[in-house]
């Protein structure tokens, strides 16, 4: 991969996980700026502290937005917003974070 597919691919994650922090923040009224949100953040426990309710809100929000489905077997993927940006863009997972 050439420095450039690099770039462009950094980009297209960086604006993934910035498309995914503007929804969590949006759809979940959270009373953060979106930019506050790290990429590698917990989105749980002692990271945003979202609950199941959340999750529920997040499923909804991903289909919507992205065209993604979600299942019970994908909780992992709400580790963090990159775990995040990897299951909404798989193209993602081969670019270095």
């Amino acid at each position: 991969m050439t420095i450039d597919e690099l770039r462009a691919a950094a980009a297209v994650r960086h604006q993934t996980c910035a498309q995914i922090k503007k929804m969590i923040v949006s759809r979940l009224d959270l009373p953060i700026e979106p930019e506050w949100i790290t990429d590698d953040q917990p989105l749980f426990g002692r990271g945003l502290e979202l609950d199941s309710l959340d999750v529920l809100e997040l499923y909804v929000a991903i289909e919507a937005e992205f065209g993604v489905g979600l299942y019970d077997s994908d909780m992992s993927v709400f580790g963090s917003v990159s775990r995040l940006a990897d299951h909404v863009n798989p193209a993602l997972t081969s670019v270095p974070a």
